[in-house]
This record gives C-alpha cells, structure tokens and sequence, in this order.
C-alpha cells in the first residue's frame, strides 16, 4: 500500500521515497545528555504476518458487489488466521525474555509483540545509544542518536521496534482556544476567510445558545438538522445498542458532558475510560471534552461510548488503536480518531514498521467490520508544522491516519443555514484572512490510491478528505468545557461555555451518524457498515450521488498565502468544484439518504441452520444426512463430532455446496472405511454411538465462518 517501491500485491510494503532532507519531521529538542540507563521503555514490536491475505481479506468484505461484501469476521479468527504464526510468536516471545526483557507477551490481535526494556538492554539489544532530549514546555523525552538494528534472530520474526523514541507526536484536529481568541478580536465582524456569522436558529439553554459571545456557535439543532439526522431519529434509531470508541490524547470531565447533555436536551449513553499505553488517567482537556458532547448529539442513544486515553508518542498512539480491538466483550462498531500527524512527521517518528503495523491494525479493524473515522487535520493541504508550536510549514502534505485505505477521513467546512437550520451554502473551511488555519487534504506520498478511488482520482496516490463536515472555528460548535488549561485558566479565566473549530469536531459527528446507521441496518437484518469508503465512493458515481452528498463547490484549503515568514505564494492545492475534490472530498453527507442508500447496498445477515432427517442408518448408509439452509446466496457445509463408547470424539466433514441462492442442500457426513469397521465393532460390542452434527458456513478461503448449535444423533446400523 505505501505509495512508492511496493512489492507485489496490494498488501507489499516498502520505504517511501520521500526527500528526507526536506521532510517536515520535528528535530530533536536541546539535548540534555545520555538517557539514564535504568529507565524503562515500554516497547512494541510488529511480528511478520500474513499481511498480504489479511489485506486481500479485508478489501472483499469491505467492497459493494463483492460475493463476500460483509462477511467479516471476529478479531480473535482473524489473528488466528492471518497474525503470526505460533511458532514466529514463540520465537519473539522466547527471544525477548532471554535478553532480559520483562512483561513480554503478543497481544490479542496477533499482530504485535510488547515487552518492556531498560534504556541500557535496549541499546545493547538494538545497537543504538539513546539520548535524553527536551522540547517546549519542558517536555523530556528518550530518542535514538544512531540508527536501530535488529539483532538476527528477532529479524526472522519482527519487522521492527517502536518506542525507543518518545518524543509527543500525534496532534489534536482541534482549533486551540488561543488561536480562536486571536481570530475573533482581529476584526471587528466575521468576514476573514470562510467565516460566517451564525446563522439559521438555535436552540437549547440560554446559556448553550449564547456560547461564544460576540460569535456565537451552532448548536446541536442545528448542525443535526443540517446534515438530516432527524429522519433517522424518527424512526427510533439514536444509536442504541452501539458502541463507539473515542481515541483521545487528554481526557474528560464527565460533568462537563453531563452539564452540555443538560442544556440541549440530550440523554447521555454510558461513558467509560480506559488507559492505552499509559497507566494513569489523563488530565481533562478539551479535545476529548469536544468529542464526547459532539458524538454524545449525534447518538444520544449509544449503548456505550469507550474512551481510550494515550500519550502522543508513536508506540501509545499505536497501542490506542489495538485497545479497542482487544478490550474483551467492548468491540465496537465505530472508533473515531481526532487526531493524527502530518504524512512526514508520522513516518519519521514511528519508522516504516511502526506505519506498517498502525496500517494491519486498520486492516483488521475493516476485516472485522469496524468503521474507523479521523479528522484531516486542521493546517489546510500544508498540514504539516513548522515545529511542535510554531506555524505551519510551507510545504503541501496530508494528514495520517486521515490518509490511511482503511479510515475515512473528515475534512472541514463551515455553513450557512436557512431559518429551518437546511444548509443554503457550505464553502470549504480556511480562515487564512484570520489566521493559518483550513480543512486538511490533498493526496498522500505514503499511499497508493486504492481500488475505491480509481476512477475518481486522477494521480496514483490516495486522496483525502473522504468527505467533510462543519469545522470553520467561526461561528464553531457550542460545548461545555471547564478543563484547565485548555478551556480556562486563572491567567486567562474563561466562561464555560464556549466555541470550537477544527475537523476535530466534525469526525465525531459523523461517528454518531455511522453507529445510527449501524443500528438501522441491524434492526433489519443487515450486516453494518464496517469501511465506509468503499459504499461512499460507488455512490459517488450513482445517480444516488445528488441525494446523498451535499457538494461543495465553493473555497479552498490552500493557506499559503497566509503562512507567516513564507514567500506568501499559493501552494497549488487544492480548490473545491463539482464531485469529488481534495478540497472537501464528496462533500458532507445527508445522513438519512446515506442509511437508505446503505439499506439497498448493504448485504442482509445470513440466517442458516441445521437439521436431521428422519430415520437415517448412519452405518449401513456409510454416511450421515444434514440438511443445512441459509438465506441467501452462500458457501455451506456439515460436520460431525462422533463419539464412541469413552473414547475420544473425531470429526468428519461434508463436501462444500455452493448456493446461489435462498434454499438448503442436504450434505452427506461420510465415514471412512477404517471408521466404519471401528464402529460396526463397536455396536457389536454394545457401545453407544453419538453424533453431534453442525451446519457450518464458509468463507471465501474455504474456512468456517460460523457454525450453528449442535444436533444430537444416535448411531445405529
């Protein structure tokens, strides 16, 4: 998949040609001196999968049209058949605790070794010495002054090690509450960029309504109204029994969540936080505070709605992407990410085996019928900064994981609202005039494009965004935030309820409409989203295109000419027009449309079952007879579990049947002839013969999918 020097199949990977020398990627801070070498590291390690069956998977059951499209499978199926194999997973495991390693162990997805090293074993076990740097704000972290090996046997069975480097990495999608204080004081009306006043009406408590002040936001009413999220409420559909996890770099006060839900009328689901990477909570902050109340708007009714707090450094961003996947009996249908990194910066701080495997996890994520959503990022099609605090860098990329096949990525727009709260104008998000800020896109250099994109982009490298939703700070979205000192501060005391921009907000707004429709097509027997992309782009190119997409035509997200110490030229990316552009994607999404679309793409769940025919003479027949049904088109099969006497059960099998439709076949069991002389013995000997028969159905690598209850037999003559 990575864009440049891949391998055969779509799945091969290799370094991206990218100019290193002008890649945009942080340098180190001012270097303190040797890191101590007692300091432990918390490190992972990508084990050598099956990562070209995995991808081949995953894209079948992700494609409309596909005979497997929705036919995903259990995490724990996937990790059996495509994560490392039990002797590469004995073998790193082995090696690891041999060198000293503690708190070894590969995780649930079979993708990932972990283990935990001291700065000393680590530089003696990769041959690179480690340093103790700091940035701003007096951020310590450990980094490599020379490159990392593997050491031979782990090469056999790794493809890589992250976390020797700790330095902050992943960035919020969020506009800061300084940025917005400058904007809003540089002029005096709302007329710089994209920037609009709010429009249409509001509703809820006086004081969520007046949020913001002089430019108040949009409330839940409205952008929910906007994007025809009341159809579905009708019908029933808030969300209830999904789940959506939230992968978050701060945390949350519940409070504020309860105090915003309180204001607009809301219910709120069930809310818990879980550590990823790190071992303690995460101080309140305003990032996962927007994302809590934003999805909390959209699906009200959520069965649950999973935290998962990290740190920003490449092996915590990675673990927060597994947690969801392993967190035992809590998968859920949607995860929304709110955060990411430019394309250079997230290759140079995680390395190829750090993107290799963030890029299997999204992979697994897809095959197992997961919708991963991320925000574009919030510098325009520059995305990439300067450094960690300083303006954008003056040099075009995109943002990642926004940029990844797997994820759909949310780019930024701002609206302008009828009095009914329609949208009468939607212009690409980018407040250059006011400060250096826009909707991220423009297309990758770590990606090719993939299959769902042909057609539609015009270079061979993936484009983003997918598809774009309110993000211009002004007017912003309403919330509820006292987290210090993102929110307020005794310096800088700030109202509660205040505004927020950045396609941040718009990413978990969209996860609430996916789970919504998760929950519709499961209330009629459909199999649920799973990788959005796919469906997005075939309607793209339907006649449903008009129906399902509001089209942005208007705008640009190129904040050249606004990044301050650069020449001021344009960097030549990218314009919105009719269709598919880099600029907003699709366009925002009309949510009760895109469910009815779903409904008629979506496959439906098969029903199967089992049963026996009557008086069957399993010896005499030298078989036995399982009618196994399913209803549709799909790949079926039976199998015995027979039992003689005390011995130990053996299993048989039936042929495979191919349906091309609803019905069933009845499949012949049959028995080998050594079997059948073992149990022609056996009843001569009055033993009691039993055979539980299952139906099974099949996947397209001819394995078990599923299988249905047991059906007991009693075997006679």
């Amino acid at each position: 998949m990575l864009l440049v020097g891949a391998l055969a199949g779509a799945a091969a990977m290799a370094a991206p040609t990218m100019a290193a020398a002008s890649a945009p990627y942080f340098s180190h801070g001012t270097r303190l001196g040797a890191a101590p070498a007692g300091e432990a590291l918390k490190l992972i390690l990508p084990l050598k999968v099956d990562g070209a069956g995995l991808t081949s998977f995953a894209t079948s059951v992700s494609t409309p049209g596909s005979p497997s499209y929705g036919r995903y499978l259990s995490v724990g199926e996937l990790a059996r058949r495509f994560g490392a194999s039990p002797s590469v997973r004995a073998r790193a495991v082995g090696y690891l605790r041999a060198s000293g390693a503690t708190h070894v162990h590969v995780d649930a997805t079979g993708l990932l070794a972990e283990a935990t090293m001291t700065v000393g074993l680590a530089e003696r076990v990769f041959g690179a010495q480690l340093a103790r740097f700091r940035v701003a704000h007096s951020t310590r972290y450990v980094a490599p002054t020379s490159a990392a090996t593997l050491p031979a046997p782990l090469r056999r069975v790794v493809e890589g090690v992250v976390g020797l480097d700790t330095r902050p990495q992943a960035s919020p999608s969020l506009t800061s509450r300084a940025a917005r204080s400058a904007a809003a004081t540089a002029t005096a009306d709302v007329s710089g960029g994209s920037t609009l006043p709010r429009s249409g009406t509001p509703g809820g408590c006086p004081d969520g309504v007046a949020a913001g002040g002089q430019y108040p936001g949009f409330t839940p009413n409205q952008y929910l109204t906007a994007y025809d999220f009341p159809p579905l409420y009708a019908g029933g559909f808030t969300g209830q029994g999904e789940r959506v996890a939230l992968i978050e770099i701060d945390g949350f006060n519940l409070t504020d969540a309860q105090a915003f839900a309180q204001c607009f009328g809301l219910a709120l689901p069930p809310v818990s936080a879980f550590g990823a990477g790190v071992s303690n909570s995460l101080p309140a902050g305003e990032e996962a505070t927007l994302d809590l109340e934003i999805l909390d708007a959209a699906a009200p009714g959520l069965k649950a709605i999973d935290v998962y707090e990290t740190n920003s450094g490449a092996r915590q961003t990675l673990a927060a992407f597994a947690a969801p996947l392993e967190n035992k009996g809590r998968k859920p249908q949607v995860i929304s990410a709110s955060l990411g990194l430019c394309e250079p910066d997230a290759f140079g701080g995680a390395g190829l085996s750090g993107i290799e495997a963030s890029e299997r996890l999204l992979e697994l994520a897809a095959a197992s019928g997961v919708s991963v959503l991320a925000s574009s990022g919030d510098n325009g099609s520059a995305d990439c900064q300067s450094s960690a605090t300083g303006p954008p860098a003056d040099t075009l990329a995109v943002n990642y994981p926004a940029s990844s096949w797997w994820v759909t990525g949310v780019g930024g727009t701002n609206l302008s609202l009828t009095p009914g709260n329609t949208i009468a104008a939607q212009p690409v998000w980018n407040d250059g005039t006011l400060l250096p800020a826009g909707g991220g896109g423009g297309v990758s250099d770590l990606f090719r494009r993939p299959s769902y994109q042909k057609g539609t982009v015009s270079v061979n490298k993936r484009a983003v965004p997918d598809v774009s939703m309110l993000a211009d700070l002004l007017p912003g979205y309403s919330i509820y935030c006292t987290a210090a000192p993102d929110c307020t501060s005794a310096q800088n005391p700030s109202p509660p309820w205040q505004t927020v921009g950045g396609t941040s907000a718009g990413t978990p707004l969209l996860a609430g409409a996916v789970a919504i429709i998760d929950q519709m097509l499961k209330a009629t027997h459909h199999e649920n989203l799973g990788l959005v992309n796919p469906l997005l782009y075939k309607l793209g190119h339907s006649a449903s295109a008009a129906s399902v997409f509001y089209d942005v035509t208007s705008g640009s997200n190129d904040i050249g000419p606004f990044i301050p110490g650069t020449s001021g030229a344009p960097l030549g990316c990218c314009t919105a027009g009719a269709g598919f552009d880099e600029a907003s994607g699709w366009g925002s999404v009309d949510v009760a449309n895109l469910s009815r679309a779903a409904l008629a793409l979506v496959p439906k769940q098969i029903a199967f079952g089992v049963s026996l025919p009557r008086h069957q003479h399993p010896v005499a027949r030298r078989e036995i007879l399982a009618n196994v049904s399913c209803s549709a088109s799909c790949a079926i099969g039976a199998f015995a579990e027979v039992k003689v006497g005390g011995s130990k059960s053996y299993t048989i099998s039936s042929k495979l049947a191919h349906r091309r439709a609803k019905g069933h076949n009845t499949l012949a069991i049959k028995f080998s002839s050594k079997q059948l002389r073992s149990l022609r013995s056996a009843l001569t000997h009055g033993k009691k013969i039993t055979a539980t028969v299952f139906g099974a159905l099949i996947d397209q690598l001819g394995d078990i999918e599923q299988n249905t209850k047991g059906k007991k037999l009693r075997v006679t003559a």
